[in-house]
């Protein structure tokens, strides 16, 4: 604790005590049996242990001493039988290399020169059996495997250090259960009682039957229908044999009779005779299927199909074969059950009302994943890993089995590979369609890693990775799934758009405002920037539009947010979700629960690092004035509302100058937020979504749709005050035309009607002026972007590269041609390897590994994972405005500018005005011959 702080707050430094903790158990040592020393091509593995047991009996040197000395600057004394440190044994060899690498290399050493009697030697001492195949094999290795897979199998060290160093399911610590259990921004604190009542379970690992039965359903893997346990044939019994056999001696006689003319042969079905089979004893394979009780086969229309099997973890009860359970979604509250079935609940899995996110079915399949084999079982115990079959109906990639509905969903798995190339996949031929859409629903159910969209003009998208899981993913599509011919478009690439600070200096470097301008050019520049009439902007980049019925007027400014704001949104992207999930179900007058401690505390903590990272005179009480999140509520764009009229905040809500100003305001205010949500969404370079943008509301004039509002109640209490003048000057004339009196009634009517609209016109924000709104919104924000510096955004990959030096060179000119980016450089010790990180755009990542694999002749391999979103930073828009630019560039600038490049492809894709020159001086070329 830190004594100089004031009474009453304690300060503790949890880094006091990391010096003298002992955290040797958390490192990889060979001694503490966590390392395997293994060569998977010639099979074998061993641990220290292993031959710590058996020189322990050779040689009469304890075992204990023996896995503490094997490993390290130890020697023995055979003499002594002892064994001294380095300093203590001058010039000899360390007891690993003694006791264990030697054997090993004389073993070698034999098998290599094909040294005969050494080798049976060792064999022999060994106490193993070398087959004839293998002892006269040319190939040494065949050899090796041989003696290896029998001396020091790999799978016995391996499966023996999991038994002994992978913790038990006991041993489970309370942090994780609770990590496990919560999702997204919930703390554990803040779950229902009979919910945090199940941690108990999970610590125990319970076998009981009243231990409720827990498991997590991690993946779903599709495998053949094929290779399942229950659609093999068994093997036939003693007495099932005996039978056929019988049978077919039975029907073997018959056809000797019949050959023999004492049987008559059979009529055939169009009057003639139907020869005998001469098959011998054995009958046909149909026959036996049959004729057998047992064999059972799936159908032919089945066999190709592909089965799914749950990989799943079992983390408290018993799961057995046949018991009903629940089915739990990633999205399933418990809290909404037990809002609807009272505590203690007594009534069958059938009678319970429906839940969102929650179904019930029954374990039909339980499975041992032995490798590529399956085997079938009854029961499960606790803290094991296995396989559930029939459960693709109810599961889609992940979801939690439980007996309770009072527990809550597991945390999905995190993937280190974001979903980042996009291809458009449709059928070559239209009448397959039903084939690609139900071959894309099992991929994605396949692989956890892959998303399927269809996007609003219908295409079927498919979202992977990186350019080999794509391929993966179409061949899997081709051969398994779909199985038909698909036709791919090519990768879409994702862009983001957003606005930057204006530059200090021009294309050539020299001081922006300094330099004469080209008038020409600049002209073109500003025909370019022409903001179209009725928008008013000023010189700091202020729009102010008006609505087009002229009753509303917006004043929207634009300003780019710091790289670290951008990035902290992004991280807590699931704490927006939870406040906004918060804000709209109080707006909707539900019963929510009250915000836990934990929960509003991570509120605060996220405030206080906005205002850390929003100083200064132009960030002033930005943060209080939040209004809302975008794209979808959750995106790493902000709206701030400085208008005086009405004050919304994302922290506190809504609030006015008066309860009717108030309502109105915020009745209209949603239509605010969706004008900004769909511009966040598409920007105006090539509606691509937003990034780093803060939009700020600094006006907002609803005065003339007021006055409107008061003058047609007025006009309202003036017609009801003639209407009862005249009704009470005189009476009904008794001779009066009905249809003139029909036409009346109907005008009357008409009237009213009108006036009732007219009066609901400011409550209804889903009217006609809410509409308008939403439109002025996005049309204001989009050009309050327009009129900054715009800037496109690539998504990066980070690369690692290992390659020698002899081509690093090459691997350089390979990534400055494809824009990437070199970080760092560094030397593996103990090789000639360079290790390369470097970034590189996912624009340009295709055929990038395989383009470097030819340049290095293989000796350089990439490896890409998505890392971060970076602002390419040329000007798509830009022309040269300055003389210096003009003698510099030319006169048409015609040079590559990569952000034009890439906003253009997307433009073109999506259909979008491109514009570009196709042809420039057609002219017929003159020549001085004449064709003949």
């Amino acid at each position: 604790m830190d004594a100089g702080s004031a009474p009453g707050e304690q300060l503790y430094d949890w880094s006091t005590g990391l010096e003298d903790t002992d955290d040797s158990h958390l490192y990889f040592s060979p001694e503490q049996g966590n390392v395997v020393f293994t060569s998977a091509i010639d099979g074998w593995g061993f641990g220290i242990e292993h031959f710590a047991k058996i020189y322990s009996q050779k040689i009469g040197i304890k075992k204990e001493v023996l896995l503490k000395t094997l490993w390290g600057d130890y020697y023995i004394n055979m003499k002594a039988k002892k064994i001294m440190k380095a300093d203590q044994a001058k010039g000899k060899k360390p007891l690993f290399v003694q006791l264990i690498l030697e054997n090993i290399w004389s073993l070698y050493d034999a098998v290599l020169k094909k040294d005969k009697e050494k080798i049976d030697k060792i064999v022999t001492s060994l106490g193993l059996k070398l087959g004839a195949r293998e002892a006269r094999h040319s190939d040494p290795k065949v050899q090796i495997n041989a003696i290896c897979s029998q001396w020091l199998p790999i799978s016995h060290a391996v499966l023996a250090m999991v038994c002994q160093k992978l913790p038990s399911p006991l041993e489970m610590t309370s942090e994780r259960v609770e990590r496990l259990i919560c999702t997204g921004s919930q703390t554990f604190d803040s779950l229902p009682p009979e919910t945090q009542a199940l941690k108990a379970a999970f610590m125990n690992c319970g076998h009981e039957d009243t231990a409720p039965v827990i498991i997590f359903v991690s993946k779903m893997f599709a495998v053949d229908a094929k290779a399942l346990p229950q659609n093999k044939p068994r093997p036939l019994t003693q007495e099932e044999i005996a039978q056929r056999r019988e049978r077919a001696r039975k029907r073997h006689a018959e056809r000797l009779l019949a050959t023999q003319g004492q049987v008559p042969a059979e009529p055939s079905p169009d009057g003639g005779t139907r020869p005998a089979s001469p098959q011998g004893d054995e009958p046909k394979v149909g026959e036996q299927e049959r004729e057998g009780e047992a064999p059972t086969s799936v159908p032919q229309e089945e066999s190709s199909q592909e089965s799914f099997i749950a990989f799943a973890r079992v983390f408290s009860g018993v799961a057995r074969r046949g018991k009903k359970i629940f089915v739990l979604g990633p999205k399933y509250s418990p809290l909404e059950f037990l809002q609807q079935v009272p505590s203690g609940f007594s009534t069958p899995l059938d009678d319970l009302p429906p839940v969102p996110h929650m179904s019930c079915c029954v374990l039909e399949h339980l499975y041992l994943l032995m490798g590529r084999e399956l085997e079938e079982l009854e029961e499960v115990p606790p803290g094991n890993v296995l396989g559930i079959g029939g459960l693709q109906d109810f599961v889609l990639k992940s979801a939690t089995l439980c007996s309770l509905p009072s527990c809550p969903p597991f945390i999905p798995l995190s993937f280190e590979a974001a979903p980042i190339v996009r291809v458009a996949v449709e059928p070559k031929h239209p009448s397959e369609m039903p084939q690609l859409v139900k071959g894309m629903k099992l991929l994605n159910q396949a692989d956890p890693c892959v998303q399927i969209l269809i996007q609003e003009t219908g295409e079927h998208v498919l979202v992977t990775a990186g350019e080999v899981h794509l391929q993966r993913c179409l061949d899997d599509l081709k051969e398994r799934f779909a199985k038909i011919h698909i036709s791919v478009s090519e990768p879409i690439i994702p862009f983001r758009e957003t606005i930057t600070k204006p530059p200090k200096v021009d294309m050539v470097n020299e001081e922006i405002g300094k330099q004469q301008k080209v008038a020409v050019i600049h002209q073109a520049r500003e025909d370019q920037n022409r903001v179209p009439e009725g928008i008013q902007v000023d010189s700091d980049g202020l729009i102010t539009m008006t609505t087009p019925n002229k009753l509303a007027t917006l004043s929207v400014r634009a300003l780019p947010l710091p790289e670290e704001v951008t990035q902290l949104l992004e991280e807590n992207c699931d704490l927006i979700r939870s406040m906004e999930h918060l804000t709209s179900a109080m707006n909707e007058g539900k019963n929510t629960q009250v915000i836990h401690q934990k929960t509003q505390e991570k509120i605060r903590e996220f405030k206080g690092k906005l205002e850390q990272h929003l100083t200064g005179r132009k960030w002033r009480n930005t943060v209080d004035q939040i209004w809302s999140f975008g794209p979808r509520k959750c995106g790493p764009n902000i709206l701030v509302n400085q208008s005086e009229d009405f004050q919304n905040s994302v922290w506190t809500g809504p609030a006015g100058r008066a309860s009717g100003e108030a309502r109105r305001y915020r009745d209209f205010g949603n239509s605010i937020v969706s004008g900004f949500q769909l511009a966040a969404l598409s920007g105006p370079m090539c509606e691509e979504p937003l990034m780093g943008v803060c939009f700020v509301l600094e006006k907002w004039d609803l005065s003339r749709f007021e006055d409107q509002g008061t003058s047609e109640e007025q006009s309202q209490e003036q017609d009801d005050v003639v209407t009862g003048e005249w009704q009470g000057e005189g009476e009904t004339p008794l001779s009066r035309d009905p249809d003139q009196e029909q036409q009346d009634g109907c005008r009357e009517l008409s009237e009213k009607t009108a006036s009732q609209k007219g009066d609901a016109v400011a409550a209804d924000c889903y009217g006609p002026f809410s509409g308008q709104l939403i439109a002025t919104m996005k049309e204001a924000c989009r050009y309050a972007l327009q009129v900054k510096p715009q800037r496109l955004m690539a998504a990066m990959y980070t690369c690692d590269i290992m390659a020698t030096s002899d081509v690093l060179g090459r691997v350089y000119a390979v990534l400055s041609k494809r824009e990437g980016r070199v970080l760092q450089e560094e030397m593996k010790e103990g090789t000639d390897m360079f290790i390369i990180k470097a970034v590189l755009p996912v624009a340009e990542s295709f055929g990038f590994a395989d383009e470097i694999r030819k340049r290095t002749s293989g000796l350089a391999s990439p490896q890409l994972v998505f890392s971060h979103w970076e602002v390419i930073p040329s000007d798509p828009f830009w022309v040269p405005t300055t003389e210096e630019e003009y003698l510099h560039f030319g006169e048409k600038a015609d040079s590559e500018n990569q952000a034009r490049k890439y906003m253009n492809a997307v433009r073109k894709r999506k259909g979008l005005y491109v514009e570009e020159k196709i042809v420039e001086h057609a002219e017929k070329q003159r020549t001085l011959s004449k064709n003949k």
